[in-house]
């Protein structure tokens, strides 16, 4: 079994604290599962694996919101460090997978601890901004930034420098049959993720464009995901079209009604 190099340990450590500022600031996708397990894949030479684990934890977050500040499980933790134990122990992604899954449910808890902590500097910055110091708002709010990453930094970095002991221990604790079945739902996750996503969508309305584009992957000989989706492209924008004319005619009934009326009187 490989281990992995301390500069990588760092890296990944200061790449999932820049991760966590991304998701509650601009999200330009740092903090995504998918863009971790990538970065984590590069990082130990093993692209297609953190593309696979990452790939599949996205499809997980993408029925998954904040809402209210609901916390969610940690999946951009969970993608680095199960990627990261999928290549050094060479079991596949599948193997990355069901760690990362309850990697994430686990470090879920330590997200309300770093909401809680963070209270504590959101009163400050309130007792400032009601005496007029913006600085020390600004200053308050820069503090907050810790809590945030520091309640991922450190697991991250614990469970990466004793990654293969970890590793072991969980291999010599789980028994065989267990780790067989975390790696058949490692490959059922997916369907899972877009049945959350179903349920949020207009799914029945858009039924026959699901269909269509089932029937164009499995079956056309040869197409990709891009092919796919410049189809799917194609017929929103047809949509898009056919409900602006809809529109339309409706909006010019409805002035033809007002002008009758106004005919009649």
């Amino acid at each position: 079994m490989d281990t992995i190099p301390f500069i990588a340990i760092v890296f990944l450590t200061l790449y999932v604290g820049i991760g966590q500022l991304d998701q509650i600031s601009i999200q330009i996708g740092l903090y995504s599962p998918l863009f971790a397990g990538i970065v984590t894949g590069l990082v130990l030479g093993d692209l297609s694996t953190g593309l696979l684990v990452g790939g599949t934890l996205q499809l997980l977050t993408l029925g998954v919101a904040t809402y209210g500040g609901a916390t969610v499980p940690d999946f951009l933790s969970g993608s680095i460090m199960g990627t990261a134990f999928a290549i050094i122990t060479g079991q596949g992604f599948e193997f990355g997978i069901a760690l990362a899954v309850p990697i994430g449910m686990l470090l879920m808890q330590l997200d309300v601890f770093g909401r809680m902590t963070n209270v504590i500097f959101q009163h400050r910055a309130d007792r400032a901004a009601a005496r007029g110091n913006w600085r020390s708002v600004e200053t308050s709010n820069m503090l907050g930034m810790i809590p945030w990453t520091l309640t991922r930094m450190i697991p991250v970095f614990v469970g990466l420098f004793f990654g293969e002991t970890v590793v072991l221990a969980i291999n010599d604790v789980i028994p065989v049959w267990l780790m067989a079945g975390l790696r058949y739902a490692g490959g059922i996750l997916p369907a899972m993720g877009m049945a959350l996503l179903m349920r949020m969508l207009p799914f029945k309305k858009f039924l026959p464009y699901y269909i269509l584009g089932f029937v164009i992957m499995g079956y056309v000989a040869g197409i990709t995901i891009l092919g796919v989706s410049l189809v799917g492209l194609a017929l929103a924008l047809i949509y898009m079209a056919r409900q602006a004319t809809v529109s339309a005619a409706t909006a010019g009934a409805v002035e033809d009604d007002d002008m009758e009326v106004e005919i009649d009187e």
